[in-house]
């Protein structure tokens, strides 16, 4: 019996119905990540053992936005504690590199690839200082299912094999170091759509690793592997700055919107971007606006302006420089900034908030389990594959983290030795009642907090579900800038995505935005939601991606 619906849920932007189980739940970016995640779940892993998994897997899987060369940053609900957990696994620049040699080298950037972009990959500490904490299984029964798809085998499913050739066409010309072509192209190519890709040396990597721990990495044959390989190819990264990293446990930063408490980590990230906006929407009756309106697609992007503003001048490593988190997510600041827009006309300038000094390619995942423990994990190599520099036998590509990095000594995020770069992979978590309620992300750059912002308010101010907060259409503002936060030239560019009517478009153009229309990344969304009530799950997954949510 039809009911005039155009979806099976009657959900007008849903592509599929919410997963839900009572006993874990797992969304990640690659169904086979995914599998693994449950079966470490049902094996009896913590929600971290089987984020571990799955993290490791999509190294081996999705090489072109994760990997062990890169950093992690995870949120960690407790359940026997019932507290949350931060932990900025992000690595830090070479010691030996200075601001001076870019300088010498009469650079006004730093390159997206090669040598000068590689800062400490931080992903395998923060594994072991989340296992160390919330693990069950040991390392070796963790990482026994990546191993086995490295060494065995695993078809290359459609959007990850697009990204692959992508990156395989830009490295080929722009970045082509030892080590690439012999990991990442087999057969002299990248890995069609269904092709079987094996990465044995990658599988090596990880076997050390599960016996001998983070040291086996940071202080062992695979460190001075990094050196040497960064040594023959003019890099900087030395055993000395991997045998110093540690990953740091962090307090998650908060502010509530609408009777929802949203976390995210502080800087170095972008994340409290998320709390900047949500404050200043706060003051708007959005669900009056309306859903794909232009009142409400104006609002969100004069919103966003005014925060990447702020976030240009004043985000950083807060060990070298004292930002003002605190200001900046207040009530009080948000209604001073709210001032700045008008509801009929784009700003073409705006300025960042006077306060004291106190591109990329990701994989998000989250996993919950039968305990009531949640974790929200996001992991990157930043742009694409990472720098292109893939040492020795190792299997994997290091990060190019640092081209985040300004070479202008007066920026609050300028080069130093020792120094974690400006970030920006964000997971979120959010409570409800003082009890959890949803672990989610939406990867894709400068996108992350853009899409935080529009998933919360499709729920809360749109009442959308779960899977359809995440299908919904999306806008995608883009300044100037890339690199250290966006500001904005001529008011930047608006992109939306197919779902907007053409009226929406004309409306914005007319009220001074300037709509573009090419191809750009609209993020990819995982969640997982807990109804307390019921008692059960919720997952979703990104419909753009490869992703898969599953529970059991």
């Amino acid at each position: 019996m039809s009911h005039g619906f155009d979806r099976v849920t009657g959900a007008p932007f849903a592509s599929r119905s919410e997963v839900i189980a009572a006993h874990g739940m797992a969304a990640t970016s690659q169904p086979l990540a995914t599998q693994v995640a449950v079966d470490i779940l049902k094996a009896g892993g913590s929600a971290v053992d089987a984020a571990i998994a799955a993290n490791a897997t999509l190294g081996l899987m999705e090489p072109t936005g994760c990997g062990i060369g890169g950093d992690l940053f995870a949120i960690v609900w407790d359940a026997n504690k019932r507290e949350l957990a931060g932990l900025n696994a992000s690595g830090r620049s070479p010691r030996s590199l200075s601001l001076d040699y870019f300088k010498a080298q009469r650079l006004e950037r730093v390159p997206a690839c090669g040598p000068l972009s590689v800062s400490v990959p931080g992903a395998v500490d923060g594994w072991f200082e989340l296992h160390g904490r919330f693990g069950r299984l040991p390392m070796t029964e963790i990482l026994a299912p990546a191993m086995a798809y490295a060494n065995s085998g695993f078809p290359v499913s459609e959007r990850i094999a697009r990204d692959w050739e992508e990156n395989v066409q830009f490295f080929t010309r722009h970045a082509d170091f030892p080590g690439f072509r012999e990991t990442f192209m087999p057969d002299g190519k990248a890995p069609a759509k269904g092709d079987i890709f094996r990465n044995p040396r990658l599988a090596e990597t990880y076997a050390k690793i599960a016996e001998g721990g983070r040291d086996a990495f940071y202080k062992g044959d695979t460190a001075r592997i990094i050196d040497a390989y960064m040594t023959d190819h003019g890099g900087f990264l030395r055993y000395d700055d991997l045998a110093q990293h540690r990953s740091a446990w962090v307090a998650p930063v908060s502010t509530n919107y609408r009777g929802y408490v949203v976390l995210e980590l502080p800087p170095n990230g972008q994340g409290i971007a998320v709390l900047q906006m949500l404050n200043i929407l706060e003051g708007f009756d959005l669900s009056a606006l309306g859903y794909g309106t232009a009142e409400y697609a104006h609002t969100f992007i004069e919103t966003k302006k005014v925060v990447y503003e702020d976030l240009a001048r004043f985000y950083a490593d807060p060990d070298f420089y004292a930002v003002p988190v605190a200001g900046l997510v207040s009530k009080d600041y948000a209604k001073e900034r709210r001032q700045l827009l008008d509801k009929k006309k784009a700003a073409t300038t705006c300025p960042a908030g006077e306060l004291v000094p106190e591109h990329g390619d990701t994989i998000y995942l989250t996993v919950a389990d039968s305990d009531g423990n949640m974790v929200s994990l996001i992991q990157s190599n930043y742009a694409g594959m990472g720098s292109g520099m893939t040492p020795g036998e190792l299997g994997f590509m290091l990060q190019n983290r640092g081209e985040l990095f300004s070479l202008d000594p007066l920026h609050a995020n300028v080069y130093e030795p020792g120094k974690r770069p400006f970030h920006t992979i964000i997971p979120a978590f959010v409570m409800k009642d003082g009890k959890p309620w949803l672990s989610f992300g939406v990867m894709g750059g400068s996108m992350q907090p853009q899409g935080h912002v529009q998933i919360l308010v499709n729920m809360i101010d749109f009442g959308m579900n779960l899977q359809e907060a995440g299908d919904a259409a999306r806008i995608r503002h883009v300044g100037s800038s890339q690199v250290t936060g966006e500001t904005m030239a001529d008011g930047g560019s608006v992109y939306l995505e197919s779902g907007y009517s053409g009226d929406v478009r004309d409306t914005l153009q007319k009220m001074g935005h300037r709509v573009a229309s090419d191809r750009i990344d609209y993020g990819g969304y995982q969640a997982i939601l807990w109804n307390a009530e019921q008692g059960v799950y919720y997952g979703a997954s990104e419909s753009r991606k490869d992703g898969h949510a599953a529970g059991y």
